[in-house]
């Protein structure tokens, strides 16, 4: 089943101030957190800063910037207090999450300046579960969590990152905490929120792979989707995608869009790249609609937008589009597009979009 990700926060929260919990009677303050320059009980603190941070984002639809407040717990407050602090600004962002409707999107810097509510949840957990490990590699106390939570972090936030074989090793390296046989330590790092394109009635919003794998086992992948969505080439292509995900070779901005309706938040169809670009600037783009959705431009108007950005890109010159000689209306939706039929065989018809001033 679906899930937004409160609960997520809600077990993340708890497994960190049960660990924690045992040692406060120990000094973190005078104890560095792991491989961090900051103290314990700072890392503690931080894991505060950073749900009621998240919160705030949701709750207060912020979009230009973080809301200028911070935690500060008062003189004398213990460590305890601290997890007492941990555990309430957990249950605020929970709150927030399950009180936020999904199309709402709030700031973070990065990558690209929003995130949903389930990203936030996703960065909640990261948060925690990264911090608790510092907070306790620092004490010197065994801390492993639940695997089902790195493999929630991971298919959100981490769509660039191979699946290793088990989530927690693979959370740990991708933060440079840890290492994996057969790959490079990393240095610098950043998760990824998922890109959402905006045209005129539509919002083009990225798949992460945990979605994509909800799609392809029938499920929705926590959209809601007008009556008879989705249909059989949006699964496969997520599918597609989380096949790449789990080979190492996704790029999530080059790789499936759901197409969801402005006015009530519905996804009526996907659209999507088949791969990054090849050698020569070239990726193939796919697309379809559930029926109903059919015969209102929306698939014009969405490919117009997806092309474009994707011409606008340094390593894409051409856009190519494949369709079945009998289907009329997707040919007619690459001609109002602007593409321009360029080869044929006896099943397929080859549309190509360039970017101005190739030819």
């Amino acid at each position: 089943m679906w899930t937004t990700g409160a609960e997520q926060v809600e077990q993340a929260v708890a497994e960190c101030v049960g660990l924690l919990g045992t040692v406060t009677g120990r000094d973190w303050e005078g104890v560095e957190a792991g491989r961090l320059e900051w103290s314990c009980r700072r890392t503690a603190v931080h894991i505060a800063e950073d749900l009621i941070a998240y919160a705030g984002q949701l709750a207060g639809r912020e979009q230009e910037s973080y809301t200028p407040f911070d935690v500060v717990l008062e003189e004398g407050a213990g460590n305890a207090d601290t997890l007492r602090v941990i555990g309430t600004t957990g249950a605020l962002l929970a709150a927030a999450i399950r009180t936020t409707p999904r199309e709402v999107r709030a700031f973070h810097p990065y990558p690209f300046r929003s995130a949903n509510r389930e990203g936030f949840a996703a960065m909640g957990v990261a948060e925690v579960l990264l911090h608790t490990h510092d907070v306790a590699e620092g004490l010197g106390l065994a801390y492993e969590p639940a695997p089902e939570l790195c493999a929630f972090v991971l298919g959100r936030i981490f769509p660039h990152v191979r699946p290793g074989e088990t989530p927690w090793r693979t959370l740990l390296w991708a933060t440079g905490r840890g290492e994996l046989p057969g790959r490079p330590p990393v240095g610098g790092w950043r998760w990824s929120n998922n890109l959402v394109i905006g045209t005129e009635r539509l919002t083009l919003q990225g798949v992460t792979p945990a979605a994509a794998a909800d799609l392809a086992a029938v499920g929705d992948g926590g959209f809601a989707w007008i009556e008879g969505g989705p249909v059989e080439g949006t699964r496969v292509g997520a599918g597609l995608l989380h096949r790449q995900y789990e080979d190492g070779v996704h790029l999530p901005e080059w790789g499936m869009y759901a197409l969801v309706r402005r006015e009530d938040g519905r996804a009526l169809g996907a659209m999507g790249f088949h791969g990054v670009p090849d050698a020569e600037g070239l990726t193939e783009i796919g697309y379809d609609l559930v029926e109903g959705a059919r015969g209102h431009g929306y698939a014009t108007e969405a490919l117009r937008a997806l092309s474009q950005w994707a011409l606008g890109r340094p390593e894409a010159r051409t856009v190519v589009a494949n369709v079945e000689r009998g289907n009329t209306p997707s040919q007619n939706v690459l001609a109002r597009a602007g593409f321009t039929r360029v080869a044929e065989d006896p099943e397929h018809l080859t549309y190509e979009l360039r970017e101005p001033g190739e030819g």
